[in-house]
């Protein structure tokens, strides 16, 4: 085992995404590292369930030795061994993000696997600050096709906050070599289809949701088709719209919380909605954050333009240069729109 790269989880953004990267990294490269002060700069610091099924679940793939995998462990080390492809189940146990564990995990059974994976993750599937699945449905699955990786979300049954017990399958192929891109320039916005769904509450909340973003979006001389839906494993709800637009379709989403009415929920998609219709950027926000590690692995440079330059995006930059020998540029002022430029991994 090379010497280990240390990590400082209190950086940039100090949350969950320096472990989550660094976990995908460490299974690609075989690098082994030492995280302290895991989320230090969160209410609740250390290993969150979600975080912490995060850590097991690339110790599992990767047959790797852990030591601090703990709930509220705030120091971890993480030496991988080789990927292993199969059908894996991993339980959160809470309302904990789905779509974050499986962010750690794609990347390597993808490009270091031997055949396709399936893995199955229960615990919150439509979740707040986090992608939900809507997302990465409509959008994230689409933009990694664009790269060459040709991957599957399927939601089997919602899970909101708190009771969790959402179920989401991945089938997430291999492929030898990832695409860089050029996506400087976003297509013309014309329809939205809005879809609003409740679980274990009244109807009529989702009608409310629905007509609220779609009022406010018809101010925007866009096409808009609205939906409202019924969902078990309540209670919750969830709004989305999506745009239709190039290289991929892009998702907004936004979830309901006890205490919150229907319309400010509403109200707080359109808000993000029209920021980046305002942008003027080829990716959302978090379409810029996600994509660009899987664009650090890619063969050929890449270039895109991001609706805001976040400091989820800033860290992630940081410890992939950590981890591999890639270049990257990001233009413009923090909550401003911006530029990515990456070149290719030249050693790894």
């Amino acid at each position: 085992m090379s010497e280990r790269i240390e990590l400082d989880g209190s950086v940039g953004e100090g949350g969950g995404q320096i472990l989550r990267s660094a976990l995908t990294l460490s299974l690609l490269t075989g690098k082994a590292f030492r995280l302290r002060n895991v989320r230090a700069n969160r209410p609740k610091p250390g290993l969150q369930p979600q975080h912490l099924m995060s850590l097991l679940a690339a110790q599992r793939i990767g047959s790797a030795y852990v030591c601090g995998a703990n709930l509220h462990s705030s120091e971890l080390t993480f030496e991988p061994g080789p990927v292993a492809s199969g059908h894996y189940t991993f339980e959160i146990g809470t309302a904990g993000a789905t779509g974050l564990v499986l962010h750690t995990l794609y990347l390597p059974l993808a490009l270091r696997g031997s055949g396709t994976s399936q893995v199955t993750i229960r615990g919150g599937t439509h979740v707040r600050t986090s992608p939900s699945f809507p997302f990465l449905e409509g959008t994230w699955q689409a933009l990694l096709a664009l790269l060459g990786l040709n991957l599957r979300v399927q939601l089997v049954r919602p899970g909101f906050y708190p009771r969790g017990g959402g179920t989401l399958v991945a089938t997430i192929p291999t492929l030898s070599r990832l695409s860089g891109v050029r996506w400087e320039q976003r297509g013309v916005v014309q329809t939205v289809d809005v879809v609003a769904a409740v679980a274990g509450l009244e109807r009529g909340i989702a009608r409310r949701l629905a007509q609220r973003l779609g009022k406010r979006l018809e101010q925007l001389d866009l096409r808009v088709s609205l939906r409202d839906e019924l969902w078990d494993n309540g209670p919750g709800c969830v709004v989305f719209a999506r745009l239709d637009t190039t290289p991929a379709p892009v998702t907004i989403v936004a979830v309901g919380e006890r205490g919150k009415p229907a319309e400010r929920v509403a109200d707080e998609a359109y808000a993000e909605i029209h920021r980046y219709l305002e942008s003027g950027a080829a990716l959302d926000a978090h379409s810029g954050d996600q994509m660009l590690l899987p664009l650090a692995l890619a063969d050929s440079p890449s270039v895109y333009s991001v609706a805001e330059v976040t400091r989820h995006l800033t860290t992630n930059a940081q410890v992939v240069r950590q981890f591999i020998n890639s270049s990257i540029t990001i233009e413009g002022e923090e909550g401003q729109p911006g530029i990515v430029r990456i070149e290719p991994v030249r050693t790894c």
